[in-house]
């Protein structure tokens, strides 16, 4: 049964698609059957591996309504062990057309029990926002991974996810895990970097991932080829970091399991002293 994984951070421009695409292409890579599902109305985790949203007639928005069978939906992906199911942007509209149906944060759950079977692992990129879309892809995840920009406000945001997290293990009794955090754009020559990296290793109260993802040309140029960043520029420094990315959450496999963590410490994560 595959680990279920979104990829989530309620601020936007931390590299989260980036994430999706380049994590997704990697685990194939490591011979794992992977499934990525796009459940961002802006589609760019679907574009990067070669789909128009302006030409896609149905998506993962029909999928959660019952209108497409689960299997149709799937698309081939350049890597043999990679699909993906498409969004576009007319995912939006499930934002008003969840709001008054009953059990309204199941549906993409729902969704992929059909699919989970089938896959080692199903990534679910999510919207840069707290809605009801991102709340349909936390329950529908065993675990949160957190992307983390190398600057001050991608911390302070941090309080803000975790809290959300809580409440969806509360309100809703689900065992939501933390598989970690990782910076992203990380710059080995700016102060900030540094200072940023100290803070997240000393105060997260979850596990921190051992790579860094660098600030990198490949992967901002990847996605306009419809590629993800292994077939564009292999040997390059971002590529390389999602290369270990990849591995490191492998090698999660064999670890105890993640759920059984409190979400908070008594560190309050929301007050950093980045100077």
């Amino acid at each position: 049964m595959a680990r279920v994984i979104s990829i989530c951070n309620q601020k936007g421009g931390v590299g989260k698609t980036t994430t999706a695409v380049n994590l997704s292409a990697y685990l194939a890579l490591l011979g794992r059957r992977t499934l990525l599902v796009d459940f961002d109305p802006q589609a760019n985790a679907s574009s990067a591996l070669g789909s128009n949203p302006l030409h896609t007639e149905t998506s993962v928005y029909h999928g959660i309504f019952g209108a497409a069978e689960p299997h149709a939906l799937l698309q081939s992906s350049p890597l043999a062990n990679l699909h993906f199911i498409a969004a576009a942007p007319h995912l939006a509209g499930a934002l008003v057309e969840l709001v008054g149906l009953p059990q309204r944060e199941y549906y993409l759950r729902n969704f992929l029990h059909h699919l989970r079977h089938e896959y080692d692992y199903i990534l679910v990129d999510l919207p840069p926002s707290l809605s009801l879309l991102t709340v349909n892809g936390l329950v529908a995840s065993d675990e949160v991974l957190i992307p983390v920009q190398a600057e001050y406000y991608s911390l302070e945001g941090l309080g803000q996810l975790l809290h959300t997290i809580e409440l969806i293990r509360t309100n809703l009794r689900h065992p939501l895990a933390i598989s970690g955090a990782f910076l992203t754009m990380f710059d080995r020559r700016e102060r900030l970097s540094h200072e940023v990296r100290r803070e997240l290793r000393a105060h997260f109260p979850h596990h921190v991932f051992d790579v860094e993802i660098p600030k990198s040309i490949a992967l901002a140029e990847a996605p306009s080829f419809s590629k993800p960043v292994v077939l564009y520029r292999p040997e390059s420094s971002g590529a390389e970091a999602y290369r270990r990315l990849a591995e490191e959450i492998v090698g999660q496999e064999k670890s105890s399991p993640l759920a059984s963590q409190p979400v908070f410490s008594s560190h309050n994560f929301g007050d950093f002293n980045v100077v």
